[in-house]
């Protein structure tokens, strides 16, 4: 049948001629432009990618901006303001905990969870083997709980706040759980109230191997999305891009006072369904009309599967914030915010009708003597650069007393509206016209060309995982906000001079910020 051997010949020769073909124009081509680019001097060569950015930051108007100036980020951290030598904690009394307490509250907590773990697989007849959680004393949360001290949540050298962040990116989850204040919300829910925990207001616990915690807040609106104009404020989204851009704008601030945040896809299947053990959690899982996983708020208001959030199919961004010690170790106390707003539709508060208000203030107690105020003034310029008008209250660590530090937690509200600066967020400076010397310098380099405040956070936002984490308009919204709070302060200073306005501390001698030509 010599006719059915030419047909195998016939074909073999057009598979060879196509196969030739995709060599010539596909395969050649590619090859001459490797080879191209690994001659030295030549103008296409593409730089090898870094493992450590996001495959967008390639692109982005910060690398091609470090690629024409260098990195404004490392030029800030290289100058005096922050490059300084922190003096070291003079004592326990500086410091939040001690080690020793911590390592043996830890050391017992986690024994009981080891054993509540185990009952529970028990309960389940799971008879596979599962190895039991370690307390490494080198583990990365143990050191930041070790390292908060009476001047921030960490010293601006501590190489334990880049470890803890690549661990919470990296490590499996061992737990999920929902948050304290919606485990109330199941027993009691106040429904004359407007503002509570609902299907728009989600977070969980996640424990991972190593026994740290950090919460999550999935995500639940699009970067390129804005709050409508007509959105009050406490019933707006929480965005878990705010949370990892407020981590990164509060160290670019020199505060320290944000717990350290990133960017994370969780397996919502995997890292949260299989291993809580929580039943109400595990009974608002669900799967879509469109086969991806999503789960809801359990509580008794508002909560329903149109509120859900959904992986891809499984997969879910999200921000990871680090838990602060346990409330056992150390005690924190949670102060209303003297500017605190309305939160009713109708009624406005003292402050946003009577423009002597922070007269009152600094008659009471604790505000009327140390650096309370001066806090509560940098918070507010904190909330005005990323537009946060949900700060009711504040929360501060009562083993430093009166004049400890104020946490900045819950940001998740801001970078809601790029387009409108709400200018009442900053009624504590307006009214008090009192800044701290340091942060006035902070604020000043800031806004000098070399150091401007849009390019730093871009390039910071870049090293997380999630970049870009905010769109280019609310980096530039930064700028132009700053800019409204140096404006307010010269006012001040007009009005009431530089020795009333700018608080003395001790400051070296570049405590003057002068712009280049």
């Amino acid at each position: 049948m010599p006719w059915i051997r030419r047909d195998r010949l016939l074909l073999l020769l057009l598979l060879g001629a196509l196969l030739s073909a995709d060599l010539y124009f596909h395969l050649w081509p590619e090859v001459r432009r490797q080879l191209a680019g690994a001659e030295p001097g030549c103008p296409c060569r593409r730089p090898a990618p870094r493992p450590a950015l996001p495959p967008a930051a390639a692109a982005s108007p910060g690398a091609r901006a470090r690629r024409a100036g260098g990195s404004k980020l490392r030029r800030l951290l290289a100058h005096p303001l922050y490059s300084a030598p922190e003096p070291p904690p003079r004592g326990p009394e500086e410091t939040l905990l001690s080690r020793q307490e911590a390592v043996r509250y830890y050391r017992r907590k986690m024994v009981r969870w080891n054993r509540r773990h185990k009952l529970h697989r028990e309960e389940l007849n799971l008879t596979s083997p599962d190895s039991l959680l370690q307390l490494g004393r080198e583990a990365s949360w143990l050191q930041f709980h070790l390292g908060i001290s009476r001047s921030g949540l960490y010293p601006r050298s501590s190489p334990a706040i880049n470890k803890l962040l690549h661990d919470m990116q990296d490590f499996n989850t061992v737990s999920a759980d929902y948050s304290q204040d919606e485990k109330a919300l199941l027993g009691a829910c106040d429904c004359t109230q407007i503002v509570k925990p609902s299907g728009v207001h989600l977070k969980l616990v996640l424990r991972f191997q190593d026994f740290g915690k950090a919460m999550f807040k999935p995500m639940r609106q699009e970067r390129e999305e804005e709050t409508p104009e007509d959105c009050f404020y406490f019933v707006d989204f929480q965005r878990h891009n705010a949370e990892i851009a407020a981590f990164h704008l509060d160290r670019i601030l020199d505060f320290r006072r944000v717990p350290p945040t990133i960017g994370r896809l969780i397996n919502v299947t995997k890292d949260i369904l299989e291993v809580t053990k929580n039943e109400i959690l595990q009974s608002v899982f669900f799967v879509s009309p469109a086969s991806n996983v999503c789960f809801f708020a359990k509580c008794p208001y508002m909560c329903k599967t149109e509120y859900a959030v959904c992986g891809n199919p499984h997969l879910l961004e999200g921000s990871l914030s680090a838990f602060l010690p346990s409330l056992n170790l150390a005690p924190r106390l949670s102060i209303p915010n003297p500017w605190i707003r309305s939160y009713a539709f109708a009624g406005k508060e003292e402050w946003e009708v009577n423009p002597l208000y922070c007269n009152t203030v600094r008659e009471i107690y604790p505000y009327n003597s140390g650096n309370r105020l001066l806090n509560i003034i940098d918070m507010a310029i904190f909330d005005f650069l990323i537009g946060n008008m949900d700060r009711h209250h504040y929360e501060m660590f009562t083993k430093f007393g009166d004049e400890g530090f104020l946490i900045h937690l819950d940001n998740a509200r801001g970078f809601g509206r790029h387009s409108h600066d709400e200018t009442s967020i900053l009624a504590p400076l307006s009214q008090c016209c009192i800044i701290k010397r340091m942060t006035l310098l902070h604020l000043q380099l800031l806004a000098l060309p070399e150091y401007q405040l849009s390019d730093v956070m871009r390039e910071s936002l870049l090293l997380d995982h999630l970049a870009p984490v905010l769109t280019e308009p609310h980096l530039l919204a930064l700028d132009r906000r700053l800019r409204l709070i140096l404006k307010t302060v010269g006012k001040c200073i007009e009005t009431h001079g530089e020795d009333k306005v700018v608080a003395s501390d001790t400051v070296p001698l570049f405590d003057r910020v002068t712009p280049t030509s």
